[in-house]
């Protein structure tokens, strides 16, 4: 039912996109949310660069991140989180969804969990980003969806321009997991964009202790290392 919900979905934004067509998030051309020429001039993150670090042994298990923060996609990802352009997260999530290999994880024990938004901040937007992404992503790669598994409960700032210190400081303990949901769980944990890896550890941390088992982080981009030969938190 979830697969075939997917479908059908996916359908009527095609449809959608074929009754009114978009304009490009790169380039603002007619006729493609993402246009070939700005397709084609997507950074994709190679799979085997480490990108945050994964000592803690209550954060992350392992992280990947889709695409570099920059050119379109920087344009696509600003254009779906302030712009309200929400069928750019189908553009998104399928794009990754073609271009990475599916996780190797048991589909019928893993769920997908989208890093949460603070109430005031969803009632604001009307919608949580990663939450869109996270359900394309779970159609097309048969995870079950579960955005209730993971709240913020407690608001902090916009993490743009903290220090990797200051951004470990700002989301701690502001996640909680419900034990219900989790427990005895492998956890695709997504957001839109990765920076230093703070809140997706903070992220991991409160599903650990709810009792999930492994979480592994996935980011549809990641910001810029400051330094290219050490790995550096988000």
């Amino acid at each position: 039912m979830g697969m075939m919900t997917g479908f059908i979905r996916q359908g009527l934004w095609a449809l959608a996109d074929v009754l009114f067509p978009p304009t490009c998030a790169g380039c603002g051309s007619l006729g493609a949310a993402l246009c070939p020429a700005c397709r084609a001039a997507l950074d994709w993150v190679p799979p085997d660069r480490a990108l945050v670090d994964l000592s803690a042994p209550d954060g992350l298990d392992d992280f990947r991140a889709a695409l570099w923060f920059g050119g379109p996609a920087q344009k696509a990802l600003h254009r779906l989180k302030y712009r309200h352009d929400v069928g750019l997260a189908e553009t998104l999530a399928g794009l990754v969804a073609r271009r990475l290999a599916r996780p190797e994880l048991d589909r019928h024990a893993t769920l997908i969990v989208p890093v949460p938004l603070s109430a005031e901040r969803l009632a604001e937007r009307g919608y949580n980003q990663a939450a869109l992404l996270a359900r394309g992503l779970a159609d097309r790669w048969s995870f079950r969806f579960a955005p209730r598994a993971l709240s913020r409960v407690r608001a902090t700032r916009s993490q743009v321009g903290l220090s990797r210190a200051d951004r470990l400081a700002n989301v701690e303990a502001a996640f909680w997991a419900d034990r219900r949901i989790v427990h005895g769980r492998a956890i695709l944990l997504l957001d839109d964009t990765c920076t230093t890896g703070a809140t997706l550890h903070d992220c991991a941390r409160a599903l650990k202790v709810a009792g999930a088992g492994a979480v592994h982080g996935l980011a549809i981009a990641q910001a810029p290392l400051r330094q290219a030969t050490a790995p550096v938190g988000a």
